[in-house]
């Protein structure tokens, strides 16, 4: 049943990055676009700020989880190409991809880490999300056609999961440096500093249980399994 786990965990994830984009469509469009709730910088100017902080992070953390990804043959399996320049066209394309998953997480995770802690939280569960989704899934459907979700594919990619997990670690550091580093020039001025307190997620709330919960069956049921 393995096989079937990977597809229960691709079926969550496109719940809720669908859920969570029409969340911020509808806050948006009937919140946010109220002339009493209107903020000083628009949707549009705190998107390309989520997208320009999301791809410098994720870059970073390209950079950081290359040498694991070349140790595993991931990077030139990336490449395709059976050349001298193999692992050169890897390095490339694995940093290209990673600022651009980077972007997701600077759309998804804004504002939803209250400290460093359950921002690299977010950031290993991200990485695993993208383990299953990259190396297991998307990379074996692009380069055979067939996607290979058998314990001994999952038990062979093991040592990429770990580069997978520094990656997202990294990006969601990287990230909320960024962000509270802007947060801190909002929060001279009283009235911007309550709205964006309002923003951030609380304590307290039952995330941190389902943080661990996923990541202690994502990253051990491959390793017994296999």
């Amino acid at each position: 049943m393995f096989g079937s786990l990977i597809g229960h965990i691709l079926y969550g994830m496109i719940l809720g990055v669908t859920y969570a984009t029409l969340d911020k469509m509808w806050v948006r469009l009937f919140i946010q676009s109220d002339p009493l709730n209107r903020e000083a910088n628009g949707p549009g100017l705190r998107v390309l700020q989520s997208l320009g902080w999301g791809a410098l992070a994720g870059f970073a953390g390209g950079i950081v989880s290359s040498p694991i990804m070349l140790q595993t043959g991931v990077l030139s399996k990336v490449a395709g190409i059976d050349t001298s320049l193999t692992n050169l066209h890897g390095l490339a394309l694995h940093l290209l991809v990673s600022a651009l998953i980077g972007m997701s997480f600077g759309l998804l995770f804004r504002n939803e880490s209250p400290n460093l802690a359950s921002g690299i939280a977010w950031g290993w569960l991200f990485g695993l999300m993208w383990w299953y989704l990259g190396p297991l899934t998307l990379l074996p459907l692009m380069l055979t056609g067939v996607c290979d979700w058998s314990t001994d594919a999952a038990s062979a990619l093991l040592p990429s999961l770990i580069g997978h997990l520094i990656f997202g670690a990294v990006t969601a550091y990287v990230f909320l440096r960024l962000e509270h580093r802007h947060t801190r020039w909002l929060l001279l001025d009283p009235r911007m500093a309550t709205r964006e307190k309002r923003r951030v997620r609380p304590f307290g709330t039952p995330a941190p249980a389902l943080w661990f919960l996923v990541l202690g069956l994502g990253v051990l049921l491959p390793i017994l399994l296999g």
